[in-house]
C-alpha cells in the first residue's frame, strides 16, 4: 500500500517469458531486463514483484491470447500454484464472458482465484458486455477501458455504458505504458467524476511515489504498475 494507493504488479507473458511493455506496442516487447529481478521466468519476476508491492493481486497480460494465439495454460497454471494465496486479473483477449469461463474452467482446481478483464478494445458488442456483467456479476470481473493517443478502443461501446460497468475498472491508456511519460490523470478525473461509486484503477505512466498520489487525489484507488518497479522507482511496501 502506497499511502491509500493499492500497488497491483503486472507481467506481460510473451511465448513463456516475461516482456516489457512499452506504449502498448506489442509487437517490439521483449524480455524483461530488471534492477529488481535478475531473471524473466515468469514466476521468479511473480514472485518478486508481489513480494515487492505486499500485493494480494498480480495483473497478467497473456501477450500471445492477445495476438490471436493459444492461451499460455502452463505458465498461467504454474503462476497459480506459485502464488495460492494471490488472485491473478488475467487478460487474454476475452470477446465475451464464454471465453472466460472456458479459459478458467481449464485452468481449474484454481478457477476461484482468477478474475478475467474484458478489455474495451476486445469485446466485440454491448450485448458482450452485458452477458458479462451477467454472468460475473458486478464483482466478478474486472473492465478495462483502452485508449491510445487520445482515441478510445471501444467497438462494443463500452466507456459509455456505465450501467453495465463492474465495480472495478480499469483505466488504461496504452501509450503511458513503460513510457515514464507521467499518468493520465486528466481521463482519471473525467471518469472518476462520471463514476464517483466506482473503484478505478489506473494504468501506465507512474514514475514514483509522487505520481502514485497524484493518482489518488484523481480517483485512482490503486495502479497497475510494472516498469517504475523494474527501474527500482517506487520503494518496498511494509506487509
Amino acid at each position: 500500500m502506497n499511502g491509500s494507493m493499492t500497488l497491483i504488479p503486472v507481467i506481460d507473458l510473451l511465448k513463456g517469458q516475461v516482456v516489457r511493455g512499452v506504449r502498448g506496442d506489442r509487437q517490439a516487447y521483449r524480455p524483461i531486463e530488471s534492477a529488481l529481478c535478475a531473471s524473466s521466468d515468469p514466476v521468479t519476476v511473480a514472485r518478486t514483484l508481489v513480494d515487492h508491492c505486499a500485493a494480494q493481486q498480480l495483473y497478467v497480460a497473456d501477450l500471445d491470447a492477445l495476438m490471436g494465439g493459444r492461451p499460455q495454460h502452463d505458465v498461467l497454471r504454474a503462476l497459480l500454484l506459485a502464488l495460492p494465496d494471490v488472485e491473478l486479473w488475467l487478460d487474454a483477449g476475452f470477446a465475451d464472458a464464454e471465453a472466460a469461463a472456458a479459459l478458467g474452467a481449464q485452468l481449474a482446481p484454481h478457477s476461484a482465484r482468477i478474475v478475467p478483464v474484458f478489455a474495451s478494445e476486445s469485446l466485440h458488442s454491448r450485448a458482450a458486455l452485458e452477458d458479462c456483467r451477467a454472468r460475473f456479476g458486478a464483482a466478478g470481473a474486472v473492465l478495462s477501458l483502452d485508449r491510445r493517443g487520445g482515441q478510445r478502443l471501444d467497438p462494443a461501446g463500452c466507456w459509455d455504458a456505465t450501467s453495465l460497468w463492474p465495480q472495478r475498472v480499469i483505466v488504461m491508456t496504452l501509450e503511458r505504458v513503460g513510457s515514464g511519460a507521467g499518468p493520465d490523470l486528466e481521463t482519471m478525473a473525467e471518469l472518476h467524476r462520471l463514476a464517483p461509486a466506482t473503484t478505478l484503477i489506473g494504468a501506465g505512466g507512474v514514475r514514483s511515489s509522487g505520481d502514485l498520489e497524484h493518482g489518488h487525489a484523481a480517483g485512482a484507488s490503486a495502479w497497475l504498475v510494472a516498469s517504475a518497479l523494474h527501474d527500482l522507482q517506487l520503494p518496498r511496501q511494509p506487509r
